[in-house]
C-alpha cells in the first residue's frame, strides 16, 4: 500500500483577505446516501466560508506539491510500468465497444427551480441548476493528447447547448481541460477554476476567470460554487507538476439543492469531510473509470466500487457514475465499469433508482 502523507491546506497570498477555513474536520461520521434526514439545511462542519468576489486578482505559491494525499510515482514505479506496459485493454475488452451505453436525446425542459444533468462523456455535464446552464470539463473533442479518438460520440451537440452560463475545471489533464472546445465559448463565459489556473485561462482571453483554493466558494446569479479537494494531481507538461490545484465542485442553489462533481480523484478520506462541510447532497458525479492496473492508479483513480463508498461518504441521495466509456484510458475492459458499479450499488443495499447510471446523451432531472 502506499504511505499517503498528511494533507495540508495553505492559505494563498491575495489582494484580499481570505476567508477559506484550512481547520481539520474531526472524524465525526458521515451521513448515508441511504438516509432521507440529510438536508443541506442542516449545519455544516466546519461553517462554510463566505463567497469570495468574482474574478479578483490572486497570487498563489509555486507549487501544490504539499496537497497531494499519496507520492507520485517514483523511478521504480516508471520501470515497473514500461516493464509491464498494460495500459489499454486487451481485444476482448475492447470488444464491448459497440455495446456501450449511447442514447443521445433533447436536453431536458427546465426553469430556474429546475435541477437537471445531461451526461456529454467522460467528465462532461451539462448541468442545469438554478437557472444556470454549467458545463463540467467540458471536453468536445474527438480526441485528446496521448489518447486514442472517443469510443462514443459526444452526448450532446454543441449546436444544442443552451447559452452557456459557466464553466467549472477541475484540473489541468488534458481529458478535463480542452482548448479546442474552450475556445468555443465567448470570451467572457464566467470560468470557475482551480488556484493557479488562471493565467492558462488569461493567456487565452477568458475575461471573467475565479480562482479558488480548497474550501473556497463565489457566487453566481444565487449559484454557489464550492471548489473542494480531490485525490489527484496535476501536468500539463514536462515542467509544471502539481503547479496548479485541482479538485472538485459542489454547485448549491438559492433552495439548497446541491450537486456533487468530483472531477477526477481516487478514494480516501476527503469524501467524508466534503459531507459533512455540504450536507444534504442531492446528486453525486463520481469518477468509475481508469482505474486498472491498480498498483499504477489506484491512488487518484477511484475503481467502481470505492465510487459506491464515496457516494456514501458525501451523503449523496443519489449518484451518476462518469469517466467511463468515453476514452479508453486504462486496461480495464471498456464495459467493465458499468456491472461493477451496479453490482456494487446492490451489495451496498441502496435504492436501484437512485443509481443514475445514465448512457452517453442521457439526462435525468431532479424531482
Amino acid at each position: 500500500m502506499t504511505q499517503q502523507p498528511r494533507s495540508t491546506t495553505r492559505t494563498p497570498t491575495s489582494t484580499s483577505t481570505s476567508t477559506s477555513t484550512s481547520t481539520e474536520d474531526t472524524d465525526a461520521p458521515p451521513s448515508s446516501s441511504s438516509s432521507s434526514s440529510s438536508s443541506s439545511s442542516a449545519p455544516s462542519y466546519p461553517p462554510l466560508a463566505e463567497p469570495r468576489p468574482m474574478a479578483e486578482h490572486r497570487v498563489w505559491p509555486r507549487t501544490f506539491h504539499d496537497r497531494l494525499t499519496a507520492p507520485l510515482p517514483g523511478l521504480k514505479g516508471f520501470a515497473r510500468f514500461a516493464r509491464e506496459g498494460a495500459v489499454r485493454p486487451g481485444p476482448e475488452g475492447l470488444a464491448d465497444i459497440p455495446r456501450l451505453p449511447y442514447a443521445p436525446g433533447p436536453l431536458p425542459r427546465v426553469d430556474a427551480r429546475t435541477v437537471a444533468v445531461t451526461w456529454a462523456g467522460h467528465a462532461s455535464w451539462v448541468v442545469r441548476i438554478g437557472g444556470l446552464t454549467v458545463l463540467t470539463d467540458p471536453v468536445w473533442s474527438r480526441r485528446i493528447l496521448g489518447t486514442p479518438a472517443r469510443v462514443t460520440p459526444v452526448g450532446v451537440p454543441w449546436s444544442a447547448l443552451p447559452h452557456v452560463d459557466a464553466v467549472v475545471i477541475s484540473h489541468n489533464h488534458y481529458d478535463h481541460l480542452d482548448a479546442p472546445t474552450l475556445r468555443r465559448l465567448p470570451r467572457d463565459t464566467p470560468v470557475f477554476a482551480p488556484a493557479g489556473l488562471g493565467r492558462w485561462f488569461h493567456r487565452r482571453r477568458f475575461t471573467r476567470v475565479t480562482e479558488l483554493d480548497w474550501w473556497e466558494a463565489a457566487k453566481l446569479a444565487g449559484v454557489r460554487f464550492d471548489f473542494v479537494p480531490a485525490h489527484h494531481w496535476s501536468k500539463r507538461t514536462l515542467t509544471d507538476t502539481c503547479r496548479t490545484l485541482w479538485g472538485g465542485w459542489v454547485l448549491t442553489d438559492s433552495d439548497g439543492r446541491r450537486v456533487y462533481f468530483a472531477g477526477d480523484t481516487g478514494y480516501g478520506h476527503w469524501f467524508a469531510r466534503i459531507g459533512r462541510r455540504y450536507p444534504g447532497i442531492d446528486l453525486a458525479l463520481l469518477p468509475i473509470g481508469a482505474y486498472d492496473p491498480r498498483w499504477w492508479l489506484s491512488d487518484v483513480h477511484c475503481d467502481p466500487e470505492e465510487a459506491v463508498r464515496a457516494a456514501q461518504d458525501v451523503g449523496a441521495r443519489r449518484m451518476a457514475p462518469m469517466h467511463w466509456g468515453t476514452f479508453v484510458l486504462s486496461a480495464e475492459p471498456v464495459l467493465e465499469p458499468l456491472t461493477r458499479v451496479r453490482a456494487a450499488w446492490q451489495r451496498a443495499g441502496l435504492p436501484r433508482e437512485h443509481l443514475w447510471d445514465l448512457p452517453v446523451g442521457g439526462s435525468r432531472v431532479l424531482e
